[in-house]
């Protein structure tokens, strides 16, 4: 069957939600683990039915879930991350066996290629990879390791791994965001890293443009392209043309430049999109009006998509995670917000429509894609 499975995480539970290749009419499937934060679902691009699940508690902990049947059942890995049969814990920055505890599992990014290989982004900010299906995970280190780490420090939303990309033309070449930490970026699978924030500018960091310490949202590449890159920072969109090397402004004709998710349309390398927030202090709309934003140009020039959304009296906020596209001749793009809606448009934004209304606050959306 053609069509696409919408996978959604919120503050009380993980749904899924699945159609052809119309998008029009949609079967939702959950809550899976009701009551629990489910922080994000991902799929894997090698394997249609693996879907891994980061679901936390603050009173039970962190666990990680893998699915190998599409979601129908699941298997819990909960001594995923432990150091010396501590769960959630892993060696301190130097190595010391010093148990260190990290709060919850981001992001997790599977491998382009291998079924069994994923990576995963804790808080408090750190990256580990696993080769056998989450049997076993290996912090890589050399990323907490940089001599910048004592300079990181915690975003509003905590010290969050919550970005991970893999270059398409290259497995070696990654890249994480770090909040508020900024840019990383290694060349040789995770062993060492280095910061990408040239050209980034935050008036909270006295020298403005510090090595680290920016508080980046979001990054995103096309895979076409994966030299360019997107990011949406706490202020500003930015735009790097050479792997991260340098930066520059892209905020352009948006009404704010404040924001959380970006994504790149899934066949137009140029297209992007956006959601524009009132501020860092007002977590809503501008105006109470619910857009997403397109640039067809790499970020020069945006338009305002409204078609179908709320005209009026909408306070949600929409999370860095809450973001995805599909890969159907057709590019459908989706998000979710603190509201519970998920929103769907099934012609690259022109047209929108809710999906569900009335979920749970929600963190993350993915796609997988059925040809």
């Amino acid at each position: 069957m053609t069509g696409v499975r919408v996978l959604v995480g919120t503050r009380k539970g993980a749904f899924i939600l699945t159609s052809d290749a119309a998008r029009t009419k949609w079967t939702v499937d959950g809550p899976h683990f009701p009551g629990w934060e489910m922080y994000h679902l991902k799929g894997s691009p090698v394997d249609p039915d693996r879907i891994w699940a980061s679901q936390s508690s603050g009173w039970f902990g962190q666990l990680v879930q893998r699915s190998d049947d599409g979601g129908c059942t699941w298997t819990a890995v909960d001594n995923a991350f432990a150091y010396d049969g501590v769960p959630g814990t892993h060696q301190w920055y130097d190595g010391t066996p010093h148990p260190w505890e990290f709060k919850r599992v981001w992001h997790f990014e599977p491998s382009l290629t291998e079924r069994d290989t994923v990576y995963a982004g804790v808080e408090d900010a750190a990256l580990f990879k696993s080769t056998d299906a989450g049997a076993s995970w290996q912090e890589l280190s050399g990323l907490r390791g940089h001599g910048s780490g004592p300079h990181w420090q915690p975003g509003a939303g905590g010290m969050c791994l919550h970005t991970i990309m893999i270059d398409p033309a290259d497995a070696n070449r990654l890249y994480v965001a770090i909040s508020a930490a900024g840019a990383f970026r290694s060349l040789d699978g995770g062993t060492t890293w280095q910061p990408i924030n040239k050209g980034l500018r935050s008036g909270e960091i006295p020298e403005g443009d510090a090595e680290v310490g920016h508080c980046v949202h979001r990054l995103a590449m096309h895979p076409s392209n994966p030299k360019r890159l997107y990011m949406q920072k706490h202020w500003d969109v930015m735009r790097s043309d050479d792997g991260g090397d340098s930066w520059y402004e892209v905020s352009g004709n948006l009404p704010t430049d404040f924001g959380f998710p970006i994504d790149v349309h899934a066949h137009e390398p140029e297209t992007i999109y956006v959601v524009p927030i009132t501020s860092d202090a007002h977590h809503f709309p501008p105006d109470g009006r619910l857009r997403v934003w397109r640039s067809k140009s790499g970020g020069n020039d945006w338009e305002e998509l409204s078609r179908g959304l709320p005209e009026k009296n909408c306070y949600v906020n929409v999370l860095r995670d809450a973001m995805a596209v599909d890969r159907l001749d057709t590019c459908g793009v989706y998000f979710g917000t603190t509201g519970g809606q998920v929103y769907v448009s099934p012609d690259g934004g022109d047209n929108w429509q809710a999906i569900v209304h009335d979920l749970p606050p929600v963190l993350s959306v993915e796609v997988q894609t059925f040809a």
